[in-house]
């Protein structure tokens, strides 16, 4: 089954471009990624999706429920975490959990208090008072209490400090086991790297990539480490050429014999060969906008 599936979805806002012609599918147990710098159009998908703005044209489906039609029990059944997260004034955290479980008509006390504990936060605490990061929390906490099947998370973990982005990630992992989906919205590369088996990568409101996060990572070329110094100036092939304090580093994807003939007479102590970092695959797609040399 899948959970999450776009034809066509497009967003514009006036004359100003949202999302156009996307086609995703998640499928039911995904870990699944969505990439992109800020204004790429990760928010924007996710809020047409769950029917909290107005497509303009395309259709989708989330849990197998149309997106206009269905938008109140979609929003019911999913866990969402904002990228940026807003409550009331005047209310202590208890209240803004029990809030939020009320309007799934669910009893969500001993989950919440759990969810409190090991992320640190207290229930007494008002919302006034709160720092960016326990605001976070909240929203996690309201996201997670009612252990839905799927999670839609919206960069997450901005304004979590490390040891809270690493229980937030545990917990979920724990979902995830569980047979939970999850759609995890970043710009940070190393999370969807660490914790995502699927991902997409959306350049200017379109998809410029989709599948496996470790085939996206593999490419032509290959990241080679020189220890020494070679002359490579007019090889075919070689670009992100950098410095190094003991050498040089660039990515490669000409002819393999013609490189190590061009090295045998460099005087090198060591030659290494890696497949590039999905950093540096993503930064391809927005740098030159194409496929993967």
């Amino acid at each position: 089954m899948n959970v999450i599936e776009t034809r066509g979805l497009t967003k514009y806002y006036g004359k100003a471009r949202g999302i156009v012609d996307l086609d995703l599918t998640v499928r039911e147990g995904d870990s699944f990624g969505f990439i992109g710098p800020n204004g790429a159009g990760k928010s924007t998908t996710i809020r047409t999706l769950l029917g909290l703005i107005q497509a303009s044209s395309g259709s989708a489906s989330v849990l197998g429920r149309d997106f206009v039609r269905d938008r109140q029990a979609i929003l019911r059944e999913v866990g969402y975490l904002p990228s940026e997260t807003m409550f009331y004034a005047g209310m202590r955290v208890r209240d803004v959990l029990k809030l939020s479980a009320d309007l799934r008509h669910a009893d969500c006390g001993a989950e919440a208090r759990q969810l409190c504990e090991r992320l640190q936060l207290d229930p007494g605490l008002r919302m006034e008072s709160l720092s960016l990061g326990n605001r976070k929390k909240v929203g996690v906490v309201c996201a997670l209490q009612h252990r839905p099947r799927l999670y839609i998370l919206d960069e997450p973990t901005s304004g979590l400090d490390p040891l809270m982005q690493r229980e937030f990630f545990a917990i979920l992992e724990e979902r995830h086991r569980d047979g939970a989906t999850v759609f995890l919205s970043s710009h940070v590369l190393s999370e969807i790297q660490r914790h995502c088996s699927r991902a997409a990568i959306i350049r200017e409101g379109r998809l410029a990539a989709c599948g496996d996060v470790a085939e996206l990572s593999k490419t032509n070329a290959k990241r080679v480490t020189l220890h020494g110094k070679a002359e490579l100036s007019g090889l075919p092939g070689v670009r992100d050429w950098k410095e190094t304090p003991d050498g040089q580093s660039f990515l490669y994807s000409g002819d393999l014999r013609l490189l190590l003939k061009t090295l045998a007479d460099a005087p090198l102590t060591d030659v290494s060969m890696a497949e590039p970092e999905l950093e540096e695959v993503f930064l391809h797609y927005y740098t030159e906008g194409g496929e993967p040399a």
